[in-house]
């Protein structure tokens, strides 16, 4: 029996054995190998007709009766819930709603104000330096706003470097170039213990593996749902406010949303109490019911049993690389060490843009990052075994020209 054909017997027992495998019936698939989840997530097979019903129905028969009849007022805080399981939060500290960027914002600020800020001679925030740009355009925004120094580190340092002039830190916990998992319990402690908080960006690890938020005394926290938790395209992000910081969280973006009397119409502004603190305007209701219609795929699904499945898909993928592909003609960025790792397998190569076309046109999909990285994601939800081969298989076909 040939390597590749060994190979290909243990993937399909591998797929037999796999507990998780039938739930990609709950996913609109086709033949092609989709690894790139953790950019845009696969549809749910139950989304159009949700999204149907809430057209044609709660806008086009009940129109304004849904705000209450149909529960679009309470969608924020009501989806938050479902989201909190997913990321270790108990209900009531998620509230669902605008973009990462406007989320990131409220959190970097709202952190700042929390630690009293340069007035209590907290004038630093500590940022990933590696970074996705958007969260350091907008850290660096807050800082200027706050009156703040922006201090760009490596993740690693940042327990050295957080002292009594840290006001806030703004963290990935997954690397969006090369998948590298930071150390989210590590970090958040030191930045308590120096009197500041810990804002993480969860977009590539919500959905992807346990995040503990509660467990690991996180104070803020953003993330997007179109990726791993297959939202779709452009759908509502969410804010995570350590219960212990609602009753002294200050939004930068207050809104009639977030006034505890919204229909009041005040000329003064009064919070409401809790994560509600965290809405601004109106809710985006389409794309958030079409979200809250994709969250019923995790039902029955434990978020353990979907981080095993995710390192194992990654160590085949990385052991069919190193059996199809050429010694030499990539080599992995993504740590090997799974306490280390996301859902995602970074390889740097020559041509990585010409490369990654290449796969799309023989149908394995992944991305390309700037100069010379192919990402793909593992989405354990709907990724199998035959298919991470029948990828690294092709990947081989293709660097060798």
């Amino acid at each position: 029996m040939s390597e590749t054909e060994a190979l290909r017997d243990r993937a399909a027992g591998l797929d037999k054995a796999d507990e998780l495998g039938a739930l990609r019936e709950r996913f609109v698939l086709d033949e092609v190998v989709y690894l790139d989840g953790n950019s845009l997530g696969a549809l749910p097979a139950s989304v159009p007709g949700r999204v149907a019903d809430v057209v044609g129905r709660e806008w086009g028969r009940l129109r304004i009766r849904s705000w209450t009849e149909s529960g679009w007022w309470t969608a924020p805080e009501r989806i938050g819930d479902r989201i909190a399981p997913l990321v270790g939060a108990a209900a009531g500290q998620i509230v669902v709603g605008d973009s990462t960027s406007v989320n990131v914002f409220k959190a970097v600020v709202g952190a700042v104000r929390l630690s009293g800020g340069p007035q209590a001679g907290r004038d630093e925030i500590l940022v990933d330096a590696s970074t996705f740009p958007t969260d350091g355009y907008i850290a660096e925004s807050a800082a200027r706003m706050t009156g703040c120094t922006l201090r760009p580190l490596a993740p690693a340092d940042m327990p050295g470097a957080a002292g009594p002039r840290t006001a806030a830190a703004l963290v990935n916990h997954v690397d969006y170039r090369t998948g590298r998992l930071h150390d989210l319990p590590g970090i958040t402690a030191a930045v308590r213990d120096a009197g500041g908080l810990a804002v993480w960006d969860l977009c590539h690890s919500a959905g992807a593996l346990p995040v503990g938020l509660d467990a690991h005394g996180v104070d803020l926290a953003v993330g997007c749902t179109y990726k791993y938790l297959n939202g779709g395209p452009g759908s509502p992000a969410y804010l995570y406010v350590a219960e212990r910081h609602q009753g002294a969280f200050d939004s930068p973006l207050p809104g009639w949303n977030s006034h505890a009397e919204p229909f009041g119409m005040r000329a003064g502004y009064a919070p409401v109490d809790g994560a509600r603190r965290g809405r601004v305007g109106t809710p985006d209701i389409l794309s958030m019911l079409a979200l809250e219609e994709a969250l019923t795929v995790w039902d029955g699904v434990s978020v353990e049993a979907v981080r095993a499945k995710s390192l194992a898909l990654t160590d085949f993928f990385l052991e069919c690389v190193a059996a199809h592909v050429p010694a030499g003609l990539v080599a992995s960025v993504t740590p090997a060490v799974h306490a280390e790792r996301g859902s995602q397998v970074a390889l740097r190569c020559d041509r990585a843009d010409e490369v990654m076309d290449e796969l799309i046109t023989r149908g394995v999909v992944g991305d390309f990052r700037a100069p010379d990285v192919l990402r793909f994601g593992f989405t354990p939800l709907y990724v199998g075994f035959a298919e991470v081969e029948r990828a690294a298989r092709v990947l081989g076909e293709v660097v060798r020209g």
